[in-house]
Order: C-alpha cells, then sequence, then structure tokens
C-alpha cells in the first residue's frame, strides 16, 4: 500500500511539473516538397512551444521583451518535450501551417542544458576592467594595475578555451559607482538602458563581461609595521601576513543591457610583498607566490564560470542589410558560421513612450540560409523579399 501512494505521489509530481501546450509553426513549400515544408513548420512550432513554455515558468524575463538572461534561457534551454504530435495542418498556397500539441516540462535537475546548434558556434564577448572599490588597499605598486591586469588574465584563459571570440578593453570602466556596481542609472539622453549596450554595439559584441575586485586588503594591517618586533612576528609566523581576494564577475546581453550571470570569487592566503611576488599582478614572479597562485585558481575558475554561464544562450547575430531577399549579418566564418546554415529571424520593435527601454524580439516567422560566408559577416536568402515581412536593419538572426 505504501508503494502504490508513493507511486501516485510521483505521478501527480509529474503531472504538476507538465504543462501541455500548443505551438504554430510556418514554413513555405517549395518545389512541392510538402514533407520538407511539414518538417521545417513542425521545427517552427517547437520553437513557439519553448517561448510560451518559458513565459509561463518564468517570473522575470521572457524572449517576447527581449530580456535574454541566464535563468530565462537556462529553463528553454533544458525544457522536456514529450509527446509532440500535429494537430493540425493548414495549406495557403505555398504556405503551410502547422500546430504542435505536446507536453512541456522543466529538466532543470539534467547536468548539462543540451543545448543545441548554438553550443558549436564561437559568440563574441567583450571583457571590460574590474576596477577596484578600495584602491587604498592595495598598499603595493604590484597591486596598482589589478584592475586592467585581472581582465587580462581572464581574457588569456577564455581565449585559451577557443569557445568564443573575445575582445578585449580592459581600459575601460564600466560602472561609476563601484560599491552598487552593476546597479547604474539609465542614460535617459540615449535610447539604450546603459552603456552595456552601447560598448556592445561599438564591438559587434553579443556579450559583455565585467567585474568590480571588492577586497584587496590584508587580513591584520598592523602585522606590516617597520619595527624589529613586527619583522620578528612575522618572520616565525605570530601574525597573521594572509591577503583576501574578493572579486564580482557580470556578464551582459549586449542586446538589451540585462544581466545573464553574476557570481563572487574569493580566497585568501600568505602575501610576501618582498618575496617573489614582487613581479606585479598576474606576473610570471606574481603567480609563484602563494597568494598570486590563490588569485591565479580564481581566475581560472572565473573563465570556467563564464564559458558555463554562456555555453546554453542562443547564438545572435544583428542583420546589417536587407535588400529584396538578400539579407546580411554581422557575424561570419570566425563565429563558426558555414554556408547552409540557417537561422530564425527575429524583429526588433521600439515603442515611442518608451524609446530608452529595452527593445522587443518578435518571431518574425521566416528564417535564413547562408550561402556566402566571410570571416567577419556573411549573406543568405530569405523565403520572401524583406518588405513583405518587414525584415529591417537591427533586426536579429538567431541560433538555438
Amino acid at each position: 500500500m505504501k508503494a502504490i501512494a508513493l507511486l501516485l505521489l510521483w505521478v501527480c509530481s509529474g503531472v504538476v511539473s507538465a504543462a501541455v501546450l500548443e505551438g504554430v509553426g510556418h514554413a513555405n513549400i517549395r518545389e512541392n516538397n510538402l514533407d520538407q515544408a511539414r518538417a521545417e513548420a513542425r521545427q517552427a512550432a517547437m520553437r513557439d512551444l519553448a517561448l510560451q513554455y518559458e513565459a509561463s515558468v518564468s517570473t522575470q524575463d521572457t524572449l517576447e521583451n527581449g530580456e535574454l538572461t541566464q535563468s530565462r534561457t537556462r529553463l528553454s534551454a533544458t525544457a522536456q518535450l514529450r509527446n509532440a504530435t500535429i494537430v493540425d495542418e493548414y495549406r495557403s498556397g505555398n504556405l503551410l501551417r502547422v500546430v504542435v500539441r505536446a507536453e512541456m516540462a522543466d529538466a532543470s535537475g539534467t547536468e548539462s542544458c543540451k543545448a543545441g546548434e548554438a553550443s558549436g558556434l564561437r559568440k563574441r564577448v567583450a571583457v571590460t576592467g574590474f576596477p577596484i572599490v578600495r584602491p587604498q588597499q592595495g598598499g603595493n605598486p604590484g597591486l596598482d594595475d589589478a584592475g586592467e591586469k585581472l581582465p587580462q588574465a581572464l581574457i588569456a584563459r577564455l581565449q585559451s578555451q577557443g569557445r568564443m571570440q573575445v575582445l578585449g578593453s580592459t581600459s575601460l570602466q564600466l560602472f561609476s559607482e563601484l560599491p552598487d556596481a552593476p546597479t547604474s542609472r539609465q542614460n535617459l539622453a540615449a535610447n539604450h538602458l546603459t552603456n552595456v549596450v552601447q560598448l556592445a554595439r561599438e564591438l559587434g559584441a553579443q556579450f559583455v563581461v565585467s567585474g568590480v575586485i571588492r577586497d584587496i586588503g590584508v587580513a591584520d594591517p598592523n602585522a606590516w609595521g617597520s619595527s624589529i618586533v613586527n619583522r620578528m612576528q612575522r618572520g616565525i609566523g605570530l601574525v597573521d601576513t594572509s591577503r583576501r581576494f574578493e572579486a564580482e564577475v557580470m556578464v551582459f546581453d549586449g542586446f538589451s543591457g540585462s544581466p545573464v550571470f553574476r557570481q563572487r570569487f574569493e580566497t585568501s592566503a600568505r602575501w610576501d610583498p618582498k618575496g617573489a611576488g614582487t613581479g606585479g599582478f598576474a606576473s610570471a614572479g606574481f603567480e609563484k607566490s602563494e597568494w598570486g597562485q590563490a588569485v591565479s585558481g580564481v581566475i581560472d575558475d572565473m573563465a570556467i564560470a563564464v564559458n558555463n554561464a554562456l555555453a546554453c544562450q542562443p547564438f545572435m547575430a544583428r542583420v546589417t542589410r536587407v535588400e529584396s531577399n538578400r539579407v546580411t549579418l554581422a557575424s561570419g566564418a570566425t563565429a563558426g558560421l558555414r554556408p547552409g546554415d540557417e537561422l530564425n529571424i527575429y524583429r526588433s520593435q521600439r515603442y515611442f513612450d518608451s524609446l530608452d527601454g529595452t527593445p522587443e524580439l518578435t518571431d518574425a516567422k521566416v528564417s535564413i540560409t547562408l550561402d556566402n560566408v566571410h570571416p567577419d559577416f556573411s549573406t543568405g536568402r530569405l523565403p520572401v523579399t524583406g518588405g513583405q515581412v518587414n525584415i529591417q536593419r537591427d533586426d536579429m538572426a538567431i541560433i538555438w
């Protein structure tokens, strides 16, 4: 009896966590190939299902309003789809419309996001400076440039992973109020949320990685006196000579300016300002010291965390030109795009009553097939002319 009760409880819990939804997809019938059109329409309906499920379970952000955040994307990427069936099909000329019904459930308990084609593409990421909240904590010339050396070391690690295109702008300080970062007042004189959007557009980056060094102080400032007694105490280990390190890493979506990842990293280890660590922050000599090795390990963890945070994000490329049914994208072979790749087009829209707000993304229900790929841009064709579906410059092409 107890086993039956547990079984019923498990079944009920599965019913609660799943949702039966219907998605709509469209496709053009080419050369009277109905089967191919049906497969394309079914895929479009599946994407529609993912967006609906995401909106129903997320309490913060949805793709419809352009908020591409980590949690939201992770829900979409880890959603389980069961018992998908086509419940309605309608043909009008060369246009096929299908309705797919399926059970959608959250699979966030799985270890991977099960990312699709986007996982094989190299997203473009810009890394800015990591200013020190309290520079007076350094107290050593070798630490004065930590705000630039730390992101430079992070860039080197991200580049060595080879999973993304990494751009450096380490002399740029993204935040005006360091203690409150990343909170920032909107720039009301411009049509973007923060300077994150402007920077991403200037560099052609999909994401912006930034951060702040919140703590770089020694555990016991009194342990570093110059008297004979102080030196003796340090030499025999009677005082705490460790130095702390705490930094916060933030990743922003370059399209909306929304944060998609935020995490603090910290460590502490013995500090010797006159030993092997005098070569400067993140230098070869620095990493021979105990504190330098501990900080280097933290930077390794930062690189892994940033890579994991972006692995499940969709790949997005900006539309730069539309001529008839020809579309040019601001991304190419260096990102991993190849001729024959298919990207879904999303309309980017703003409203006159909120020009400084986040632009909205709306599924245009069409896709672009690439036929000409260059290192930093690519071109492809739409099944219809761009004017028919109102595709314009600054719209987005997305691969999930």
